[in-house]
């Protein structure tokens, strides 16, 4: 296998990949997403093995790009909710004041108010404020069982609200 194979296979395949991708971490970005996926495949070409489909194999490089970039999204959306939150303590402002402020949060904000009070709550004391499972467990007066359980449903809830912006793995 060779450089020429694989731009063959760019053209074969490049638009499987590309809606792959798109619908997995849909961005605008899928496009640098594909050419990331042919890059590792000529720097990894020696460990193709042609008894697979180089097609199946180009998924499974791209599977791999995009779990890193669902996981490099998260990272900067729990660092911009967490930059947020210490710049907008929580009870300092009013929601209003905060949207009128950060209009980009607008989306985030109202997408959190649109969830069930118990979702709510676990969200800003896990996700927001950052407490330990422990420490929102006290807060909340429940379980620690049932924070873990109902931090992760209403992070399910909020990622179907955001249109799959935190995408689970």
């Amino acid at each position: 296998m060779n450089n020429a194979d694989i731009l063959e296979w760019f053209e074969l395949y490049s638009d499987d990949i590309y809606q792959f991708l798109f619908y997995r971490v849909g961005s605008a970005d899928v496009e640098d997403l594909v050419q990331e996926v042919f890059l590792k495949a000529i720097k990894g070409q020696n460990s193709y093995q042609e008894k697979s489909n180089p097609k199946t194999w180009l998924y499974s490089i791209a599977r791999n790009v995009a779990a890193d970039e669902v996981r490099k999204r998260n990272r900067f959306w729990k660092k911009k909710i967490r930059l947020k939150s210490e710049v907008y303590p929580i009870g300092c402002k009013s929601p209003e004041e905060i949207l009128l402020v950060n209009e980009e949060n607008r989306s985030l904000f109202l997408a959190i108010q649109s969830l069930r009070p118990s979702y709510r709550e676990v969200l800003i004391l896990r996700g927001i404020k950052g407490l330990s499972v422990t420490e929102a467990a006290l807060a909340l007066d429940w379980g620690e069982k049932k924070v873990r359980s109902t931090y992760h449903r209403a992070r399910k809830a909020l990622n179907q609200q955001l249109g799959g912006l935190f995408d689970e793995e």
